[in-house]
């Protein structure tokens, strides 16, 4: 039987999971309509509704659990977790709520975070927690592909034009400082770690970071030597995008609550 503060370490979690998908899968949601070109406009469309897709699942088991613990006759539900909570609640890694940007800006941010994901749900997958590990093993399979996306956006604009060389060198200059919280853990994730439960992401960090240096080379590009960090996410500190991002997100919902369709 799982001890209870393990289980609120665990709610914790996967709510932070699932802030992380559903944030970055908005921002990929504001291309629809502005994508370079019809088929490319349809595929960034089917990438945020699969991060949309963890969302649910992530914030689904969240409520689950949630429900569990309470005694409250008042059900939590996923749409709690999406639309009734402020900025300052929220606890997704930061580089998922900056602004959507140029689209070199968007390849980049892909090619980070999809590499960071597929060594993640990987090691997910083996999660003892069978519903976290249930998720891991359908994300993954999406994760793949987008994967194989973004490396070839990243390769076609590095090695393309002048223009789209250089748009896609300063997009990875000034992302590249927030990749860093991607390997941080703060207390509630040691926990889960040492109960096999959570993903110990410096596990992965050097094999991460090998994958995108020869990504980087073959595009002719340059990996950033600056050390510089912004970090504070999963501690619910932001920057002034995610405000504007959630008035956006959930507007219609708090103005219409418990609405159905």
């Amino acid at each position: 039987m799982i001890q209870t503060n393990t289980i609120q370490d665990l709610i914790t979690y996967t709510v932070r999971l699932g802030d992380d998908s559903i944030i970055f899968g908005h921002r990929l949601s504001e291309w629809v309509s502005h994508g370079p070109f019809l088929e490319e406009d349809i595929a960034l469309g089917n990438v945020a509704l699969d991060f949309l897709g963890h969302a649910r699942m992530y914030y689904s088991y969240a409520a689950d659990l949630t429900n569990k613990e309470n005694s409250s006759k008042i059900e939590t539900t996923e749409d709690d977790f999406a639309f009734l909570r402020d900025e300052r609640e929220f606890q997704n890694h930061l580089i998922h709520e900056l602004p959507r940007g140029n689209f070199a800006e968007t390849v980049v941010r892909q090619l980070l975070v999809d590499n960071y994901n597929k060594y993640h749900f990987a090691a997910l997958k083996a999660s003892k927690d069978e519903t976290l590990a249930a998720i891991a093993e359908k994300a993954a399979k999406e994760v793949s592909y987008h994967c194989r996306r973004s490396k070839e956006w990243t390769l076609r604009l590095g090695d393309g034009t002048q223009e789209s060389h250089e748009k896609i060198q300063a997009a990875l200059e000034g992302m590249w400082g927030y990749t860093h919280e991607l390997f941080e853990q703060d207390d509630v994730e040691h926990r889960l770690i040492e109960a096999g439960i959570g993903v110990n992401s410096n596990d992965f960090k050097d094999k991460w970071l090998a994958d995108i240096e020869a990504i980087i080379e073959q595009a002719t590009l340059t990996l950033p030597t600056t050390d510089w960090a912004v970090r504070g996410g999963r501690k619910g500190y932001h920057t002034e995008n995610l405000g504007h991002l959630l008035t956006e997100m959930q507007f219609v919902y708090r103005s219409f609550p418990d609405a159905k369709w």
